[in-house]
């Protein structure tokens, strides 16, 4: 009899996450499916209860919401004071996450998870601090609504017809230690608004016509209870994982990223269908030629997009291509990929003549993958941001680009001449034309010139090529159809050229970005010491960004004194302050990204990240960054350096105390 035995690196792996989890702080959340439902007080008590038992209790951040019993509650409770944060012309009260951390008692309670905070505090969600509190070993008492929960959100707005903007991604619901259910009957919570202990009088009654109605609330209820339901469902499923390794679901949801407004709805969808299967989950992000010309608000929509996939627990990924249903269905082929989702909007056919629709296009490439499509209620503009999504482009005539059409324009007329001297038809003439537009396309930067050159190139052909000559008129009645066959000849000649001009410009930024991938793995294999890594690995960033580079090593916790790798001459002092190094030290410390472009300590200059190697981290990196965050397939291969380096240092580090211990 066989007997089946553990594998020593997952047991490693578990017994490491074991110790990680002992030091970090425990998490309860107080669960209820409206305001009012008594999440707050319940809290409170139990706060009471905890002190009572010895445990050291602070009142972080406590919303009562000018209700009398709840208030009475914080008596007796040491309560931290507030960061006043001036915004907008007001002052507005945030959580202390810096004096809590300085306090550090044994339980803090932190009032409402999804709550944004103002700009200039540490973080930019609530969550995220609660999160920086559980690192440090404190434990966390908050409370949240089921409406807050991301991948609920569709199906609470269609319900209320109100669409909530303060959200929590699942992953901080589904991982909490304790999740505790405040429930009460719908009328007793209308009842309980109508005495005024909801809130004050001026809001109550349109708070019961536009949210607090008895369907409304029990469908809300029905959904909490649910979703506490399926946390249950997920922890048995993770206990029941842990104890069998072999166990593998087969499962693969594969959503597309795009830039169209309904998108973020559908990837919530296959977030939960992910979480259903038990099964991976991938977002694919087709990037097209068009992605240049990217209006400014799509750009940002796509960010967002990505943001939110990544927050449901989604593996980025990047593809280049013009045909978009072709490169996910060759994606789903590599990858494995069982089910992929896509909007009702991608699959809406306008007319008997339209051309076939993305969802047709990708069951002919993959007729076996499963599509599931999600109803939607954006127009069918949402195809066409999904392959890029034009910005209204002001065209700018170049003096350059204007010679140099013309003198193809005016050689292409004298090479006519020559031809129609020769004794060549119009056949060959027109040729030349077309040629003489493909010329242009390839060498000028904006297609408007080869536009221009078609008709231009109609009229110049009647003029000097037929009868009468040097007039714009033509005897043979054939002539008109010959100049609109040769208009479009020429023009989607054109076009043509142009596309695969982008093409050709596309894959190769494609191929340098994995050349300088490439290399870097070479250079740091041939690296003898952590200097040598950090230049190398420095170097390649610089090639690739185009950015200047700040590199921190580690000592322990402490960061060693910054490498400054600047790819311009400007003066980089501002980016080693203070204040940059104390984001450089809360990155080494809690080991996540911060600092410009990102949620946390978001008024730093530069983009801080650990180079890790599982939870080791051997340094700190800054990138100094605009205002325009770093591009999908930029971060992959960001991340694919950072890892190589990471790996490189800790070689390094296991080298140097071999060599060390065998001079002992």
């Amino acid at each position: 009899m066989s007997e089946s035995r553990h594998n020593p690196d997952q047991l490693l792996k578990e017994i490491q996450a074991d110790e990680e989890n002992s030091n970090k702080g425990h998490l309860k959340i107080f669960f209820g499916y409206a305001a009012g439902v008594g999440k707050t007080y319940a809290m409170l008590e139990a706060a009471h209860m905890e002190k009572q038992q010895g445990i050291d209790v602070v009142a972080g951040y406590v919303e009562t919401h000018a209700r009398p019993k709840t208030a009475a509650l914080l008596n007796g409770l040491e309560v931290l004071p507030t960061r006043e944060v001036f915004y907008n012309g007001m002052i507005l009260d945030e959580f202390d996450i810096g004096m809590a951390l300085k306090r550090k008692p044994q339980l803090i309670l932190v009032d409402e998870l999804a709550h944004t905070n103002a700009e200039g505090c540490r973080h930019a969600k609530r969550y995220q601090d609660i999160k920086e509190l559980l690192n440090a070993g404190i434990d966390v008492y908050t409370t949240v609504n089921v409406q807050h929960i991301e991948s609920l959100c569709d199906t609470v707005a269609s319900i209320t017809e109100i669409v909530v903007r303060e959200r929590i991604p699942d992953s901080i619901f589904d991982n909490a230690d304790q999740v505790e259910l405040i429930d009460i009957e719908p009328q007793d919570l209308i009842n309980r608004l109508n005495t005024g202990n909801v809130y004050r009088q001026t809001q109550e009654k349109q708070a019961v016509e536009n949210f607090f109605t008895i369907e409304n609330l029990t469908a809300l209820r029905e959904i909490s209870l649910r979703r506490c339901a399926d946390r249950v469902n997920i922890l048995t499923e993770n206990t029941r994982i842990k104890n069998h390794g072999d166990y593998h679901t087969g499962e693969h949801i594969l959503v597309c990223l795009s830039s169209s407004p309904s998108n973020a709805k559908i990837i919530r969808t296959a977030a939960k269908m992910a979480s259903a299967f038990k099964g991976e989950f991938t977002a694919l992000f087709v990037e097209t030629p068009d992605f240049s010309v990217m209006s400014e608000e799509n750009v940002k929509r796509l960010r967002s997009n990505i943001c939110l996939a990544e927050q449901l627990g989604a593996k980025i990924e990047t593809v280049y291509g013009e045909d978009v249903p072709f490169q996910i269905a060759e994606f789903t082929r590599l990858s494995g990929v069982s089910k992929i989702v896509i909007g009702r909007s991608s699959a809406t056919k306008r007319h008997l003549l339209s051309k076939p629709t993305l969802t047709e296009k990708l069951i002919d490439y993959a007729p076996n993958l499963d599509v599931h499509i999600i109803p939607d209620t954006v127009s069918n503009a949402a195809v066409y941001q999904l392959r890029g999504g034009r910005k209204k482009n002001h065209i700018v005539f170049s003096v350059t680009d204007t010679l140099k059409s013309t003198a193809i324009l005016i050689l292409s007329s004298l090479v006519g001449m020559i031809f129609r001297k020769f004794g060549f038809d119009e056949a060959n003439i027109i040729t030349v034309f077309v040629l003489g537009i493909l010329v242009t396309a390839v060498i000028t930067k904006h297609q408007i010139y080869s536009l221009i050159f078609s008709i231009v190139s109609v009229l110049v052909f009647n003029f000097l090529f037929t009868e009468p000559q040097f007039t714009l008129q033509a005897y043979d009645q054939g002539y008109p159809v010959t100049f609109i066959i040769m208009f479009l000849a020429a023009f989607l000649t054109g076009s043509l050229a142009i596309r695969i001009k982008n093409q050709a410009k596309q894959a190769a930024q494609s191929a340098y970005r994995t050349k300088v991938l490439f290399d870097t793995n070479q250079l740091l294999q041939q690296a003898k010491d952590k200097n040598e890594i950090v230049s190398a690995t420095s170097n390649q960033l610089i090639k690739l960004l185009g950015k200047d580079i700040v590199f921190y090593l580690a000592d322990g916790e402490v960061l060693d004194t910054p490498h400054i790798f600047s790819v311009t001459e400007e003066n980089l002092e501002s980016c080693i302050s203070e204040n940059e190094k104390a984001v450089a030290g809360w990155v080494l410390k809690n080991n996540k990204r911060a600092g410009a472009t990102t949620g946390t300590l978001s008024n730093a200059k530069c983009l801080y990240l650990a180079v890790r190697s599982s939870s080791m981290v051997y340094g700190v990196i800054g990138i100094v960054m605009g205002e325009i965050p770093l591009d999908p397939f930029e971060n992959s291969i960001l991340l694919s350096i950072l890892g190589e380096c990471a790996l490189a240092l800790e070689n390094e580090k296991n080298a140097r105390e071999k060599q060390e211990a065998a001079i002992l």
